[in-house]
């Protein structure tokens, strides 16, 4: 028998993980706390923005959205419930796609690095991205979430 052995469940680990790894791998918790950490900086943007509707209201008006307070709300409802769905598990695959989503409309309005030149379309290319990898994060913790439900 090859691999490691996990310390927590006590199964054999055919990815080579060293126990120790394994073994933080393995803790229930991770999954929580991972979805905690990517969904905190929507959380506190929506909070933020619920707080300060009319910023959040100048923030759209200044991307050249029509229509600013209904965006900022849809955006408010959007971040904060995308939130709390996704840090259940029974949900966590609606939050996820809501967040996706969102991420994805707001990264090709407000980073169109093609739109750009020299160093500036290299840095709003980085943030595009960045912001891509996290699109990546939410599928992927959607993904082990529903497969930790499955029988």
């Amino acid at each position: 028998m090859s691999g490691t052995v996990s310390r927590l469940s006590g199964q054999p680990s055919d990815d080579g993980a060293p126990a120790p790894i394994a073994a933080i791998l393995d803790w229930p918790g991770l999954g929580p706390l991972a979805r905690l950490a990517l969904a905190s900086p929507y959380a506190v943007s929506g909070l933020v923005k619920l707080l300060d509707f009319g910023g959040a209201t100048a923030e759209a008006a200044g991307l050249g959205l029509g229509s600013p307070a209904l965006v900022a709300a849809a955006v408010i409802v959007t971040q904060l419930g995308g939130s709390a769905l996704f840090l259940t598990r029974r949900w966590c695959w609606l939050g996820a796609g809501l967040l996706a989503g969102f991420t994805v409309v707001a990264t090709l309005i407000a980073h169109a690095f093609w739109t750009f030149e020299g160093l500036d379309r290299a840095r709003q290319a980085a943030t595009f991205l960045e912001h891509l990898a996290i699109v990546g994060g939410f599928a992927a913790a959607a993904a082990l979430t529903h497969r930790r439900r499955a029988p």
